[in-house]
């Protein structure tokens, strides 16, 4: 984002994305003031944090971390060092893949191998086709870059048990595991009950500082914990960010389902509007992908407009799709969307096609 467009969202009063704007004071304002500091990591609302997150999946132990990126991929090193393999199974959208610039590998001496195809979710039929040894199978839910799908929960638990019975681990990328809990219908501990390791983003879906917890069992976490001082993740006060976390954790993972049932009532909206399209239709989380028959251009003027004429930020830019006359935005159904009624909605996403 240019300076300018950082200058006009920063007149803006309201959207329909996500959480809402994110103004530093309000993220600020999630910080208890009272909160109990840690030293690097140990003690205060960081230990209160990682026992509430451990309690809440249902695990012996979760370690909290700065950041995905460190956490994910130091989770997968233990499980490939305990097992002798270093090849990880994912599927071909897996964020380590995408957009970490193969920390994984250049870090760890990882093996990431994208299995199945890029258009669809993981299938049972695509890991019986892997043959080497592997040291886990990395499975993220909801899978983001296809609109927040799930696999169903047959098939989520024949994947887990394929894993089991080659000897590998089962870590999930629960970015938006919150989310989810919600499409499921399921809470955040029967979900991970299904996998060894469990990461969770507390800045997504919740809306508070930037941070992340693993959890699992005492051995492995405590191995994890190794790993976050040796990047250099184990700072002098982790505090803020734990604080921040521990307060709006509890009140979004309750407002799940009312976000995933306004997430299906806009999609319904959106059926009276044909230039915008849902996928998936209908919306399996509280998060879908939109299909707005518009050029780029278009898109990207409309959304400039709405945003000097109403003060309302949308996505500055969409995605590009195989189409030009197509593009694609990320729409995720927080609390500044429920704000606004399905129909508000739909009508303000259609502005954007014209």
């Amino acid at each position: 984002m240019d300076d300018r467009l950082r200058a006009l969202r920063a007149t803006c009063t309201d959207t329909i994305l996500g959480n809402g704007l994110g103004r530093p004071r309000d993220v600020l304002a999630s910080i208890d003031p009272d909160a109990e500091p840690d030293t690097y990591g140990d003690g205060g609302v960081v230990t209160r944090l990682e026992q509430h997150v451990a309690t809440l999946l249902g695990k012996p132990a979760a370690v909290f971390l700065p950041s995905g990126t460190m956490a994910q991929a130091a989770t997968l090193r233990v499980h490939a060092d305990r097992r002798g393999s270093r090849t990880v199974v994912w599927h071909p959208f897996c964020h380590l893949e995408r957009h970490e610039s193969q920390a994984y590998q250049r870090l760890h001496q990882l093996v990431g191998r994208p299995t199945g195809d890029a258009d669809r979710l993981l299938e049972l039929g695509d890991l019986t086709k892997v043959a080497e040894p592997v040291a886990a199978l990395l499975l993220e839910l909801p899978q983001r870059d296809l609109g927040g799908q799930l696999p169903s929960w047959e098939d989520l638990t024949a994947q887990t048990e394929w894993a089991r019975a080659r000897g590998a681990a089962v870590h999930l990328d629960g970015a938006r595991l919150w989310e989810a809990t919600a499409g499921y219908d399921r809470g955040p501990a029967e979900i991970a009950a299904l996998f060894d390791t469990v990461y969770v983003s507390f800045y997504k879906g919740i809306g508070a500082l930037p941070g992340c917890c693993v959890a699992g069992s005492e051995e492995d976490i405590a191995q994890v914990r190794e790993w976050r001082s040796r990047l250099g993740g184990t700072l002098f006060a982790l505090w803020p960010a734990a604080s921040s976390a521990l307060t709006l954790l509890g009140p979004a993972l309750a407002e799940m389902p009312a976000r995933m049932a306004h997430a299906r009532a806009i999609a319904t909206a959106l059926q009276a509007i044909p230039e915008v399209r849902v996928v998936p239709d209908p919306p399996q989380t509280p998060m879908m992908h939109l299909l707005f028959s518009a050029s780029a251009d278009t898109f990207r003027a409309n959304s400039r407009r709405l945003a000097e004429e109403t003060g309302l930020w949308l996505w500055p830019s969409p995605f590009s799709t195989g189409d030009p006359a197509v593009v694609r935005a990320e729409l995720t159904v927080g609390s500044a969307t429920l704000r606004h009624k399905p129909e508000a909605v739909a009508e303000i996403l259609g502005s954007l096609c014209t």
